[in-house]
């Protein structure tokens, strides 16, 4: 087994200049990290990838399309050999040995003066294996710390975080949460968790972490907004870390910006995580893209909780049944007669529809309609809230591509 004889250390690039030689998938995946060090890169290539064109035209770094010269290195505090042509990366090292500026080479780790570690972050932190040149083993290594600090199987000794944090849980399946809304989730002291918030994960909280049910039941029980409000504060004040877990997005009908305005009217920090949203996560799950080339170009998201003649709906529903692309309902199980016939007022009944009940979880239902069957099927079926449901071409883009 090698021995690692290399020496960690952390660079400041800040406003130093980089040279990487080399435009191809090698530089490509070490240029973000360079980029978001705040280094200036220079870039000397004669072809780069379309990936690093766009980190060009962002104007992340500068690219000289020609070949590497004598006389690249000048200047330069770090240098990166990504060529594909061994000769030239040697030459890239020795003009750097010369000058006493520590060359990475991506082909012949041994023969640079700097090798670059697998690397990872958690809260802040960069962490760095080396392994004597077997990448595989770092990069397992490195998985497996980020992964363990992540689900707090190593311990972290960072200040506590405090205030609240709007977690998006994602549609239902309790995979579907972001890698920071799990984190912050595990380090709570109390969770005020909505019904349609992944309930597995609550399941996982250490048994000192108070949980408030803010459940709202469709047309039965629900936690008043006020209530949840001031239990966010409340608790907040009282010196504990609250995280608010939302099914979803927070901010995609979730009411997540009421609660960030309460908390900063009492002084409350917040940190919004943001989630997968079901409008378009359940239907990518049940086989429909709310988008499809040459099928749709627009999709629309529409709160269906009031109906289409209800003075208190703030949605043009003639202009949404003139569109020729998706309508994605949400909370509308109760009144999806109502909608299908406004939609059709400018759509015709054959449209095809979608209806995801539970979507993402293991009592998932698809049901297939058009609108002008949409209520009758729906009662037939039995479908009841939780569904999302999807109107246009792409709720039967299987025929389509048939």
């Amino acid at each position: 087994m090698p021995f690692e004889q290399h020496y960690l250390a952390g660079l400041d690039l800040r406003g130093r200049r980089v040279l990487v030689v080399g435009g191809g998938t090698v530089a490509q995946r070490r240029l973000p990290r360079l980029i978001a060090s705040g280094a200036v890169v220079d870039l000397v290539s004669p072809v780069i990838t379309p990936a690093v064109q766009g980190m060009v035209d962002a104007g992340e770094l500068t690219w000289h399309e020609r070949l590497f010269e004598a006389g690249d290195v000048e200047g330069a505090w770090y240098v990166l050999a990504c060529t594909s042509d061994v000769e030239v990366n040697a030459q890239i090292s020795e003009e750097a040995l010369s000058q006493r500026v520590f060359c990475v080479r991506a082909d012949i780790a041994v023969e640079g003066t700097a090798v670059t570690p697998a690397s990872g972050t958690h809260d802040g932190m960069l962490i760095g294996v080396l392994a004597g040149g077997e990448h595989r083993r770092s990069a397992a290594v490195r998985d497996g710390l980020v992964a363990a600090l992540r689900d707090g199987r190593i311990a972290d000794q960072a200040a506590p975080p405090v205030g609240v944090a709007l977690v998006g849980g994602g549609p239902g399946d309790a995979e579907l949460i972001t890698v920071k809304g799990k984190r912050l989730l595990a380090l709570a002291d109390v969770v005020v968790a909505d019904r349609l918030a992944p309930r597995e994960l609550l399941e996982e909280l250490p048994a000192h972490v108070e949980v408030v049910d803010a459940a709202k039941i469709p047309y039965g029980r629900a936690a008043t907004q006020d209530f949840i409000n001031q239990t966010l504060v409340d608790r907040a004040k009282e010196g504990k870390f609250v995280v608010r877990l939302k099914g979803g997005d927070p901010y995609v009908f979730g009411r997540g910006f009421e609660e960030l305005l309460a908390c900063a009217e009492a002084g409350i920090p917040v940190t919004v995580v943001p989630g997968v949203t079901s409008a378009f996560g359940v239907p990518a799950l049940a086989g429909v893209p709310v988008t499809h080339r040459g099928v749709a170009h627009e999709v629309v998201v529409v709160s269906g909780h009031v109906a289409p003649d209800d003075p208190r709906s703030l949605v043009d529903w003639p202009a949404i049944a003139r569109l020729r692309g998706t309508v994605v309902l949400m909370m509308a199980v109760e009144r999806a007669g109502a909608f299908a016939t406004a939609l059709m007022e400018g759509r015709p009944g054959s449209t095809p529809v979608a209806v995801v009940q539970e979507g993402s979880t293991t009592a998932q239902r698809v049901l297939r309609s058009t609108l002008d069957s949409l209520a009758a099927d729906m009662e037939a079926h039995q479908i009841r809230p939780p569904a999302i449901i999807v109107v246009g071409p792409v709720a039967d883009i299987a025929s389509l591509e048939g």
